[in-house]
Order: C-alpha cells, then sequence, then structure tokens
C-alpha cells in the first residue's frame, strides 16, 4: 500500500489517509479479508499519529469498507461489486457537491456552472 499525505492540504491528513486506502480497496490493490497494516506500524511509517490513523481506520469502518476486530486487526470489508460502484458514485457526487458550492460561493449561476461542466467534458 502506497500512501502519499500532502501536509499543507486544506484536507485533513486522516481524510487523505482514508481517500487512499478506500481507492485501494475500490480499484483492486487491496483484496477482501486483506490486513491493513496496524495503527502503529502505519502511523510509524507514515510519520503522523497513532490517533490520526485510528480516525481514518474509524471513518472506514463506518464507511463499510473495512472491519476491525479486536485483538486481531482491520481487515478490508468482503463487497460486492454493487456496493463498490455505488461508493465510486458517492465519491463524484461529493467532488460535484462540493465544486457547485464553491461556485455558487463566488456568485456562478447555475448556467455558467453548466457551462464549466460541458467545457471540461469535451476534454474528456
Amino acid at each position: 500500500m502506497h500512501i502519499i499525505l500532502n501536509n499543507s492540504s486544506m484536507v485533513p491528513i486522516y481524510e487523505q489517509l482514508s481517500d487512499q486506502v478506500r481507492d485501494e480497496i475500490l480499484n483492486g490493490g487491496l483484496s477482501a479479508n486483506e490486513a491493513l497494516p496496524s495503527v502503529r506500524a502505519l502511523s510509524g511509517e507514515l510519520r503522523i499519529s497513532a490517533l490520526t490513523v485510528k480516525k481514518a481506520y474509524d471513518r472506514l469502518e463506518e464507511q463499510g469498507f473495512v472491519v476491525t476486530v479486536h485483538g486481531k486487526g482491520t481487515f478490508v470489508a468482503a463487497a460486492d461489486r454493487q456496493l463498490a460502484m455505488e461508493a465510486r458514485r458517492k465519491a463524484v457526487e461529493d467532488d460535484f457537491a462540493a465544486a457547485v458550492h464553491k461556485a455558487r460561493a463566488v456568485g456562478f449561476k447555475r448556467e455558467e456552472i453548466l457551462e464549466i461542466v460541458e467545457i471540461i467534458l469535451e476534454d474528456y
């Protein structure tokens, strides 16, 4: 598992960590029932607080991506394809919602936002 954290990002470290682990799970980099590094091991490897890793793991567990077994560790939850697709969709919707919120905050109208989306889609 390759994690890259950006200390100067506005996104909290625990969110960066949980998002990257979630992406690894969704992209098949981590398999169902595979053990994640222990909180202590990962915090030492990344040189961050164990509480930050714990918070990231708790977030992943709330989202249904991992299961923690007391005394044994944290494991990738067995998930079906439908759940994985729904998680991807939710992540994209969240990104769009944040972008629309930002655009509205600076005064963009609906038509302007849709125009930006159309321009971006032309590149893909």
